[in-house]
């Protein structure tokens, strides 16, 4: 029997054998936005006071502060700092990984650029400043929007159940604030950080502990350019030849009302769960009340109009939106503690979602 075929017959599906996370340590307030000069798409000045502005941004988006790395840091140094947080909290020998999958969307970028730098890739990157010198240890990159750490994870799954690999990294790690125009309101959405899971081959017994099933959507025939990247909004920028990321956010959030809470039913339908049996919901952190309104659609496909307290964890208010990193940072806080009245017990059925830019919707549902 082949070292393959000996994996295959004594593992089924990947266990989340450890978590890891890095926050950037730079805390941006609301109140940093105050002298923001914002203008509208068509270049014309935003003429709301910028104090209301903010008071709009909050109420709708919840964020009242969030994290940027430091000049000196890029996505490949947050990714590395919260692969290395896992490795330390598992046990695990480093040169003993597979895989190491890290989903992002802009690569590295120097502090005062935006000039994306993808060669070498950030998970070979990742993988020469962990210095792992296996060569079995294939890294790569996963662009794939802020869907991209749950994409990798469902990869990472079918490589463990293959028999292909024991022990799957999977890196989520955004420097948002690099791709930011200072003069889009929705700049104050956007965040740094990184999250990492180490996924191992989960051993045959009776709890079915792991992935049970899971849905991938690609809308790109309407919807793909909802999130692009674009010139500033500024009417007369001085030698800026930058581009930045841009969101249609009214149709951005519509379509995301429409088609996520049918994903998340496709799936608990294919794992033959009720939203009931859902013990906590982990949703990429994108905006406060975007977020609780797939919750409550999910909930009417159920005909159900009561949710359970403390179901859905939310980072975003401190954390804002970093893209990949929302869900494997929130996943991260809550197996240790970070969350208050948050915890996630041995048996437990959770969901996982995601929605973003191409655009991509997955989903899937794990037992822990």
């Amino acid at each position: 029997m082949t070292e393959n075929q000996e994996r295959s017959s004594r593992h089924t599906g990947a266990v989340f054998a450890a978590t890891g996370s890095f926050i950037p340590s730079l805390t941006i307030p609301n109140e940093a936005f105050l002298t923001s000069l914002f203008f509208n798409t068509d270049g014309t000045p935003v003429e709301k006071e910028p104090q209301k502005i903010i008071d709009k941004f909050k109420e709708i988006t919840g964020i009242a502060e969030r994290r940027y790395g430091t000049n000196n840091q890029k996505a490949s140094d947050l990714g590395f700092l919260s692969a290395t947080a896992a490795l330390s909290s598992s046990g695990i020998d480093k040169e003993k990984l597979d895989y190491i999958i890290v989903a992002h969307n802009f690569g590295d970028m120097a502090y005062g650029s935006n000039r994306t730098d993808m060669v070498p890739t950030l998970a070979s990157r990742i993988k020469h400043k962990l210095q792992i010198q296996n060569p079995d240890c294939v890294a790569y990159d996963l662009p794939f929007g802020c869907p991209g750490w749950l994409e990798g994870v469902i990869q990472a799954n079918y490589f463990i159940r293959s028999g292909d690999a024991r022990y799957c990294m999977v890196i989520g790690t955004e420097m948002l604030s690099r791709v930011i125009d200072p003069h889009d309101r929705d700049s104050m959405l956007y965040s740094d950080g990184s999250g990492a899971v180490i996924m191992a081959a989960g051993t045959n017994n009776a709890t079915e502990e792991g992935i049970i099933a899971h849905k991938t959507q690609t809308h790109a025939l309407d919807h793909a350019l909802l999130l692009k990247m674009g010139r500033t909004y500024a009417p007369h920028p001085e030698n800026d030849e930058n581009i930045y990321l841009k969101m249609k956010g009214r149709k951005l959030y519509e379509f995301a009302l429409t088609q996520v809470p049918l994903v998340v039913r496709s799936v608990l339908d294919k794992a033959k769960l009720h939203i009931r049996d859902i013990a906590k919901v982990l949703i990429h952190q994108a905006n406060e009340k975007m977020d609780l309104a797939i919750l409550e659609r999910l909930f009417k496909l159920y005909n159900e109009e009561s949710i359970p307290q403390y179901l859905m964890p939310m980072t975003i208010s401190t954390l804002g939106n970093n893209s990949v990193a929302t869900i494997p940072i929130l996943l991260d806080f809550i197996l240790k503690g970070k969350i208050k009245n948050h915890q996630i017990n041995r048996g437990d059925k959770a969901i996982f979602a995601s929605v973003g830019a191409g655009m991509n919707i997955n989903a899937l549902v794990y037992q822990f």
